[in-house]
């Protein structure tokens, strides 16, 4: 899955000040992150507040996502939730045709045990007409997907062909990346992560803030895989007062600030989310100002 390779980013979902999905706001979004020179782009996951958005609304994305990329970069498509049966049917009725792959998130609120991690995915594997990328998010799921749990799927079903790591843990990240199949990728799901597991001999990162600074993110990566580390550190720690800061209100309110200061999407978010406060858009727009003058 050389697709996978380097910087994808969770697009966001921007928004009408009615809530509607801003059709025109996608498309600059797209664009921005196309010339900022992504690697592949990630629709409908966790960023893109796919909890609160309708069927309607998802197919819209979808469509509007697929014509503004117009096969330009790979493009992964989230399909996940707790009623595995619902997944499975999902999976069975979508069209995927324009997808690269699909993005599944491990279950969330029934915590399941490692067991029943492993048969969720499994009848994913057994349903799904395209690739898979596990994803694993602890703190938004409430429970972890273990290391062994992790490579048995990888070494099982071979198109489970990737995952995302969101746990923020780089002894997990070492010890799937150690015990993993050759071909199967590690994919960081953190931004604050993102290059120590690059360094590690992972494959690059699912980011929220990438796509917001594509430029300055897909340089970190770049010079990461090349072995620059030092290059590769600078920037991240150029970048980490604004990876802190676009979190601090919760995702994806904050990213969505840094494309309202850059005047490519309005800041709304849909219940129960709120957008950011004033207070962190200003300290936002505050860091860009300066960023701007060092990566412009």
């Amino acid at each position: 899955m050389e697709q996978l390779v380097g910087t994808g980013v969770a697009l966001v979902t921007p928004f009408n000040d009615d809530f509607s999905v801003d059709v025109k706001a996608l498309e600059r979004i797209v664009e921005h992150c196309i010339q900022g020179g992504v690697d592949y782009l990630v629709v409908l996951g966790t960023t893109g507040e796919s909890v609160t958005l309708s069927k309607t609304d998802k197919q819209l994305v979808i469509d509007v996502v697929i014509r503004a990329n117009a096969g330009r970069l790979p493009l992964v498509l989230g399909v996940g939730g707790n009623n595995t049966a619902a997944v499975v049917e999902e999976l069975s009725t979508l069209d995927l045709s324009d997808f690269d792959a699909i993005l599944s998130v491990t279950p969330c609120y029934n915590k399941p045990t490692q067991e029943g991690i492993y048969q969720h995915f499994r009848a994913i594997s057994n349903a799904s007409p395209k690739p898979i990328v596990l994803y694993n998010v602890p703190s938004r799921t409430g429970s972890n997907m273990l290391p062994e749990t992790t490579l048995r799927l990888a070494h099982d079903f071979s198109n489970i062909v990737a995952i995302k790591e969101a746990c923020g843990d780089m002894v997990q990240i070492d010890e799937i990346i150690k015990g993993k199949p050759e071909d199967f990728l590690m994919i960081s799901g953190d931004d604050f992560t993102a290059l120590p597991t690059v360094l590690a001999g992972g494959s690059g990162v699912i980011s929220v803030l990438g796509q917001g600074l594509p430029r300055a993110f897909s340089k970190m990566i770049g010079l990461g895989q090349n072995g620059n580390s030092e290059e590769a550190y600078q920037i991240h720690h150029d970048l980490l007062p604004v990876m802190q800061l676009i979190f601090q209100e919760g995702n994806p309110a904050g990213i969505k600030s840094i494309f309202d200061h850059f005047g490519l999407c309005n800041p709304e978010v849909r219940l129960p989310l709120v957008k950011a406060s004033p207070e962190l858009r200003n300290k936002i727009s505050d860091f860009l100002k300066s960023f701007d003058q060092v990566y412009a």
